[in-house]
């Protein structure tokens, strides 16, 4: 009998399990970001850079989250995952980098 894996079918190892924990990690490192940003904006006072950049990593925060999620969401069916989109992980990227720039711009104020 030939394995699922190499009869084209999908492996159900713990593959999916690390890709959802992958996707965790993510979005906890986007809110400790965010978090950290917000802090040093409201520990040296507020200025209209300060607020601005604070809004942009939170923003870009929101979009992992959302992103992250409808993954997570994606690899919990059973059977075949669905694939992430082109769209949806150019997406991802753009928010991290969002996230930190504004984080980076609180800091360097």
């Amino acid at each position: 009998m030939t394995p699922p894996a190499a009869a084209g079918g999908r492996d159900p190892g713990l593959q999916p399990e690390r890709t959802r924990l992958a996707w965790r990690r993510t979005t906890l490192a986007a809110t400790v970001v965010a978090v950290l940003a917000g802090k040093a904006g409201l520990a040296g006072g507020a200025s209209g850079g300060v607020l601005a950049a604070g809004v942009v990593c939170c923003a870009g925060w929101a979009g992992v989250l959302v992103v992250a999620h409808r993954r997570i969401r994606g690899l919990a069916g059973v059977g075949e995952p669905e694939r992430l989109s082109l769209r949806f992980a150019v997406g991802v990227v753009v928010c991290v980098l969002v996230t930190v720039g504004g984080g980076v711009g609180v800091v360097l104020r």
